[in-house]
């Protein structure tokens, strides 16, 4: 006789145990292994379901969710973003994501995803740096220093090999966590007065603020020649931060050009206005940096398959790991009668339980 597999119970991914499945792991190898998950899938990208982000938006803030699938595993994201929760001791960004076998439809993994997120943006950016900076790059400037920040630092250094970080931010105190965060990397952390103090000798500028407005955070006088922009703060309707003529004079890559037309940097762009898709440089189809003069842009607003990879990765080391290490914990999820017609009747047998 077959034992039937106990589907209903799915593997849940508390803050405490992602937390102590990258600390075992460790963050450079997450980092490393995230980006090559993530490059992997995007080889692929024509198996997936593209949508942009389903959004609910606010005068406050944005909630998110973001599905896709590659036919055999569906995930989604659900995420906020509210600026303003940083000013009343939360959080700016949470998150949680699922993932499902499309053959049953059932859950195979719940997790946390804020920190998962952290992670996955910051191998992301270092993901696309690796295609579009300048070749031997070893200097960023990291503008925005807040909980993205030494995430986006330690993943530039693990997958590019930069060897120093300029900080800047309009809280000084931001700049000061951040750098004390970064102590004993290995890297060379500067922290300066200003953004113009910042991107002086970067090869890679990174602007990572929060703030939902149309932001300047860069001008066109500040960008010289032959650097590679990793725009990250800019991801909803309504906020940028770098000036138009910026991206006038750059090579554009994005994730998927119909989300970053609405979310990303190029919002601010006519409808037509060329960019060039990320997944098709991996694959060889298109080019990447032109060459030394070139101002690459990565206009990155964060899709729905760089999650799927963050939750299939995750998935795939609950199945690799020593089970006693317990990375996760078991969740009773999916309703699960003897007689799958049943479902009443599973109720009327947990109530004479109860009276027993």
């Amino acid at each position: 006789m077959t034992t039937r597999p106990n589907l209903n119970i799915v593997p849940f991914i508390s803050v405490d145990n992602m937390m102590r499945l990258v600390l075992h792991l460790g963050v450079e190898r997450v980092l490393t292994e995230l980006a090559a998950e993530i490059e992997r899938d995007f080889r692929r990208w024509p198996l997936f379901d593209k949508t942009p982000r389903v959004a609910s938006h606010s005068d406050v803030g944005v909630i998110e969710l973001m599905p896709t699938s590659d036919g055999e595993m569906y995930g989604f994201k659900y995420v906020n973003g509210h600026p303003k929760n940083m000013r009343e001791g939360l959080q700016t960004v949470t998150a949680f994501g699922l993932l499902a076998d499309v053959n049953t439809g059932y859950p195979v993994l719940l997790s946390e995803m804020t920190i998962l997120t952290a992670l996955r943006t910051a191998a992301m950016s270092a993901l696309a740096a690796k295609w579009l900076a300048p070749k031997g790059a070893a200097c960023m400037a990291l503008i925005g220093n807040g909980a993205q920040a030494e995430f986006q630092a330690l993943a530039f250094q693990a997958v590019c090999g930069i060897a120093e970080v300029r900080l800047y931010d309009l809280d000084p105190a931001a700049t000061r966590k951040c750098a004390a965060n970064l102590r004993g990397t290995g890297l060379k952390v500067t922290a300066c007065a200003s953004a113009e103090e910042a991107i002086l000798g970067a090869q890679i500028i990174t602007t990572v603020t929060a703030d939902k407005q149309y932001a300047t955070i860069l001008t066109d006088n500040m960008v010289g020649n032959g650097v590679h922009i990793n725009a990250v703060g800019g991801d909803c309707p309504g906020k940028t931060e770098l000036h138009r003529d910026i991206l006038l004079r750059s090579d554009i890559y994005v994730e998927y050009p119909p989300q970053t037309r609405i979310e990303g940097e190029i919002q601010q762009l006519a409808p037509d206005h060329p960019v060039k898709e990320l997944w098709q440089v991996m694959t060889g189809q298109i080019a990447g940096r032109a060459d030394a003069r070139a101002i690459t842009l990565f206009d990155s607003v964060g899709f729905a398959i760089e999650d799927f990879s963050a939750l299939r990765y995750v998935h795939g080391k609950l199945q690799t790991l020593p089970k006693s290490l317990a990375f996760s914990a078991d969740l009773d999820m999916i309703a699960d009668p003897d007689e799958p017609r049943d479902l009443y009747g599973m109720l009327l047998r947990k109530k004479a339980a109860l009276v027993a």
